[in-house]
């Protein structure tokens, strides 16, 4: 099959952000489709594309996938007015490229919602069945987190229900997703989930170590590698590790990787409020990220904490960290906490209670036997459970049978 893959956050395993769709679009390669992926210019991403930009886009091969890369730049640090017309500008130039090219099927990855407009489009113009695949459910999070307009909200609603219903098949992350999917009118034979995974080559035990210059050989080192953005509520972590300071203990340090339209904010409340127990570092690529993580004794996994964050979240981090053998501290119930209590993996405490957080990290330190033996509860599960490799056949199998269920030109009523 010629298949056109929309996601406008893509980046190669070079990058510094989420390759879930690399590892996908590989394993369709791998089958032997001729897989196109078309993508914006996303903060810490890495295509491998070179060259200069002409006419607003650049493109080419890297081993075997072709590339279509849009200047179009975008990233957690902007505001939401320059990431909207970041996400409308893309979903213009991938609609042309999805009605102008002879695909047998589009691939629409979100976050964001708008890329299944080029692939509604492409439905609607040429007949093309797409695969609708949803890595965070909007607007229920955006509605749940606040901020948004109504009018943006609702035009998400019809969006996101057009997207459902029209669907050859919907891949949702989590159960809490697909249920969504579901309450939109997706039919359940249309409907597989297929979560994140670990890429256990990456990030393993086999791994070289490294920890950065500021942290001390005795300290137990807790990192955060991840968007530092309102949704993720990191000032739970500057809180819990105030807390720890009061409490004259000097043995754990913070390290929070990544960036985002909060870290100046919480760099300057870092400075102000002495927390020498707090480092940032910027993002970092994949492998350098992995040595960071066998170099680290614990994984932090932190939101804001709204409900719906539950069951409606699967962050990327999270299998990052039980890839790398680390035990977790978390602050999300739900489908995080399950998974943590399988081994046990880690500590689960609950949103919005920052001595909580403080509690579990004290935990870690005092307690090193039992601390590792979490962590290899923790790649026992990455291995047995959530290897990327089986859950990409999965995806293949998904994306597959949905053409197979549905000819191009076999058009369903929204």
């Amino acid at each position: 099959m010629r298949i056109l893959y929309l996601h406008q956050h893509y980046s190669s395993p070079a990058g510094a952000t989420a390759t879930r769709s690399h590892a996908m679009a590989r394993a369709l390669q791998a089958r032997g489709h001729a897989v196109t992926i078309a993508c914006g210019r996303y903060a810490g991403a890495e295509t491998g594309l070179e060259g200069a930009f002409r006419h607003g886009r650049r493109e080419g091969e890297v081993k075997g996938l072709r590339l279509v890369e849009y200047d179009i730049p975008c990233g957690n640090a902007q505001g939401l007015g320059a990431r909207g017309g970041a996400f409308l500008r893309y979903a213009a130039e991938a609609g042309r490229l999805a009605v102008a090219g002879r695909w047998d099927l589009v691939i629409a990855s979100s976050t964001p919602l708008t890329v299944t407009l080029p692939a509604l489009l492409a439905r609607r113009l040429r007949g093309t069945p797409f695969v609708y695949e949803m890595r965070d459910p909007w607007p229920e999070l955006p509605r749940a987190l606040g901020g948004v307009p109504g009018w943006a909200l609702a035009g998400m609603e019809h969006l996101a229900n057009a997207a459902c219903r029209q669907a050859a098949a919907v891949v949702a992350l989590s159960e809490g997703m697909a249920e969504t999917a579901r309450a939109r009118g997706t039919p359940p034979d249309r409907l597989h989930v297929v979560p994140n995974g670990c890429d256990l080559d990456l990030f393993g035990p086999h791994v070289p170590a490294w920890r950065p210059d500021e942290a001390a050989p005795w300290e137990m080192l807790a990192v955060y590698a991840g968007a530092h953005g309102r949704a993720n509520g990191l000032e739970q972590l500057l809180e819990a590790a105030a807390i720890l300071r009061a409490r004259g203990e000097l043995r754990i340090r913070l390290l929070l990787v990544g960036d985002g339209s909060e870290k100046a904010r919480l760099q300057e409340e870092v400075m102000n409020r002495g927390l020498y127990n707090v480092s940032f570092l910027p993002p970092l690529p994949k492998r350098q990220l992995a040595s960071l993580l066998a170099g680290c004794q614990v994984g932090l996994h932190c939101l804001a904490p709204v409900p719906e964050f539950a069951e409606l979240t699967a962050p990327n981090k999270l299998m990052d960290y039980l890839a790398a053998g680390l035990p977790v501290v978390s602050n999300l119930p739900g489908r995080a906490a399950r998974l943590l209590a399988d081994g046990p993996c880690g500590i689960a405490m609950p949103p919005g209670e920052a001595g909580g957080l403080a509690d579990a990290l004290l935990w870690m330190v005092t307690n090193p036997g039992l601390r590792g033996q979490m962590g290899r509860a923790a790649r026992s599960q990455a291995v047995w459970r959530w290897d990327r490799r089986l859950l990409a056949a999965r995806f293949v199998e998904a994306v597959e049978g949905a053409v197979r269920a549905e000819p191009a030109g076999a058009l369903v009523p929204a």
